[in-house]
């Protein structure tokens, strides 16, 4: 009686070694099942699942809807199977509560929880999980003309920095008067920066295209250079650049003074990230100017 009895325990115990033996998954012939331990909190399941082509048979925890979604550090490639491909990324919102599974230790704050959508190997499925990742995985669109921007709020241009006239001097009607401004890479230019964003770069260089001045009296004078300084041997000759000459004193004009402003016409002549463009900046300085007349005693 013992030997057939010893006999169907022998065949059973050896039927239940070779099921054990068997692999969880058939990669060749199945897609990723739920095989392993689920854990669940308030919001969310993780469910393991076997996902081909992780090194090992390695598991990947899964939560929500899809397949399962689970963590992005497999160890062997960087947290993406070589199986899956053609992954797309769409933000979570709103995203999960702290303390979800779904931030995989992490918290609100700490990069972002996304639905990845990955092909998997060429046979037209997807498996769709949730993942955590540090950033964005979208590519970053550079626009070339906001790099620009950028170069130029680094170059601090400034307003025309005047030489003549000035508030001390005093000037006379019919006199010509001569106009000018000093010249640095700030207040006339040339000036040249770069801004660089998601490997495209972008070079400006600016400079001082015109200035205009307003002379108090009515007029305005346009002058494309910086203006020419006057010297003593000219004597009473007109700047051959940038000059003025006053009909009537200030003398009826609030405070006495002329209020003369220069106002400086950047031009920024840019390129990089196969785009090229031009900006304007304007600026704005201004002088009160004294001017009197010779009367002329008989």
């Amino acid at each position: 009686m013992l030997t057939p009895l010893l006999s169907r325990l022998t065949a059973l115990a050896a039927c239940v070694l070779a099921t054990l033996s068997m692999p969880a998954v058939a990669v060749a012939d199945e897609g990723p099942k739920g095989s392993g331990n689920t854990t669940c909190d308030l919001y969310t399941c993780r469910v393991e699942v076997d996902v081909p082509g992780r090194a090992g048979g390695q598991r990947s925890g899964g939560s929500g809807a899809g397949v399962g979604s689970g963590s992005a550090g497999d160890e062997a490639n960087g947290g993406k199977s070589t199986d899956l491909t053609n992954c797309t990324y769409k933000l979570i919102h709103p995203q999960p509560p702290a303390g979800s599974l779904d931030w995989e230790g992490h918290g609100p704050g700490d990069g972002a929880v996304y639905e990845e959508t990955c092909k998997w190997n060429d046979s037209g499925n997807s498996i769709v999980r949730m993942v955590w990742l540090p950033e964005s995985p979208e590519e970053e669109v550079v626009d070339p003309a906001v790099l620009a921007q950028q170069a130029v709020d680094k170059m601090t241009l400034l307003a025309p920095d005047i030489a003549s006239p000035h508030s001390a001097g005093r000037y006379t009607v019919g006199v010509p008067m001569w106009m000018w401004v000093n010249r640095s890479a700030t207040t006339y230019g040339p000036n040249t920066a770069s801004a660089s964003a998601g490997g495209v770069t972008v070079t400006a260089i600016a400079k001082v295209s015109k200035i205009e001045w307003r002379m108090g009296d009515g007029s305005t004078v346009t002058c494309t250079g910086p203006g020419t300084p006057y010297t003593g041997s000219t004597g009473m000759a007109g700047s051959p650049t940038c000059g003025h000459v006053y009909s009537t004193t200030s003398a009826g004009a609030p405070g006495g003074t002329y209020a003369v402003t220069a106002t400086s016409t950047w031009t920024i002549d840019w390129q990089g990230g196969g785009a090229a463009g031009q900006l304007t900046e304007i600026r704005q300085s201004d002088v009160q100017v004294a001017v009197g007349e010779v009367q002329v005693v008989r």
